[in-house]
């Protein structure tokens, strides 16, 4: 890409994020709506438990199903070129 797209492309990044922020009302956030009834808040380690721990599990156990349930043949495998596979393979 040359340098005028770039520019182009960087004016318009530019300037639609602005539009975007200029679009919104943060000061309508500390207005409250009818019928809106939040609960009560979460404390911070409410917060770290649902936001980090809990992603973090779902990942380990997603990873370590797969790992476990690998029937991939071990010539089809992608090994380091110092493993024992690699070597029979080229002996």
């Amino acid at each position: 890409m040359d340098k005028k797209n770039a520019l182009r492309a960087g004016a318009l990044a530019a300037g639609t994020t602005l539009m975007m922020l200029l679009m919104t009302s943060p000061a309508l956030a500390l207005t409250r709506d009818d019928g809106d009834d939040p609960g009560s808040g979460l404390s911070v380690i409410e917060t770290l438990g649902l936001f980090v721990a809990a992603p973090l599990v779902i990942f380990g156990v997603i990873a370590g199903l797969v790992l476990v349930l690998d029937k991939s043949h071990a010539d089809h495998r992608v090994n380091s070129p110092k493993s024992k596979a690699k070597a029979k393979a080229n002996a």
